[in-house]
This record gives C-alpha cells, sequence and structure tokens, in this order.
C-alpha cells in the first residue's frame, strides 16, 4: 500500500492551520472561533502523524493522541464557558462582550 507523499501532508496540514488561523481572526462569533481553534489543533496532529509516518516512529502518533485530547478538554471547558456568557449577556458576539466591564 503506498503512502501519501510527506509535502503533501505537510501542504494539507498548512492548508487547514491557515483556514483555522482565518477563521479566529475574522469571525466574531465564539463558537466559530473555538472551532477555527479546533482546526488548528487537528492541522498540527497531522504534521506529527506526517512525521512520524515519515521516519517511521510511533512518536508523532503519541503526541496526536495527546493534542487530541487536550482538544477534547479545551472544547469542554469553552463550550461550558460559551454557554454561561450567553446565558448571562444573551449574546456570543466577540465585539460585544469585550465592551461589557464589571
Amino acid at each position: 500500500m503506498d503512502t501519501i507523499p510527506f509535502e503533501h501532508g505537510l501542504l494539507l496540514a498548512s492548508a487547514l492551520f491557515a483556514l483555522g488561523l482565518v477563521g479566529v481572526t475574522t469571525r466574531r462569533n465564539i463558537v466559530f472561533v473555538l472551532m477555527s481553534l479546533e482546526i488548528m489543533l487537528n492541522a498540527t496532529g497531522l504534521v506529527f502523524v506526517v512525521g512520524s509516518s515519515k521516519w517511521g516512529h510511533a512518536d508523532g502518533q503519541i503526541m496526536f493522541l495527546m493534542i487530541l485530547t487536550l482538544a477534547a478538554a479545551e472544547v469542554a471547558v469553552g463550550l461550558a464557558l460559551i454557554i454561561q456568557l450567553y446565558r448571562r449577556f444573551k449574546t456570543v458576539d466577540i465585539d460585544v462582550l469585550s465592551q461589557l466591564k464589571g
């Protein structure tokens, strides 16, 4: 079975990371920002998996599992905070929430 070339994996990972970075910088909805952060984390995990596939080590796959657990914890905490912000302020817009004082 042929494997995906190393350069193609890195190209896909950088495209995913750039897509996530654009989402973080341009979106105003906190849910979409959180999803964009998840895309960025998965792109870094893909780099580890592609690298471990190229050099034949399992270290990259282990790092991907660690990134996956970190992403799951981030989503759990992030969504809990978003739910509480929505219940209190009735909005999830970053611009509106950044203007609140006190």
